[in-house]
């Protein structure tokens, strides 16, 4: 039920955030105390892909910035 999260790595980062023309502190933030941020082991300043089933577009993917 829970969608799949994954760290990106830096290369992927700068890749999404040049595409969308945007810096990490506009992205939809995330507490590092969730409990999947928890169980992936993500860090403060990590960025999350979260990849979701669609009704409409089969697949929607997400990015979120972990805070504190």
């Amino acid at each position: 039920m829970v969608p799949y999260h994954e760290i990106l790595d830096e290369e992927e980062l700068k890749f999404v955030l040049e595409h969308y023309n945007i810096g990490k502190e506009h992205l939809p933030k995330i507490k590092v105390k969730d409990p999947v941020i928890k169980e992936i082991k993500a860090q403060v300043g990590d960025v999350i892909k979260i990849t979701r089933k669609s009704a409409t577009a089969d697949e929607a993917i997400i990015y979120r910035l972990v805070i504190g």
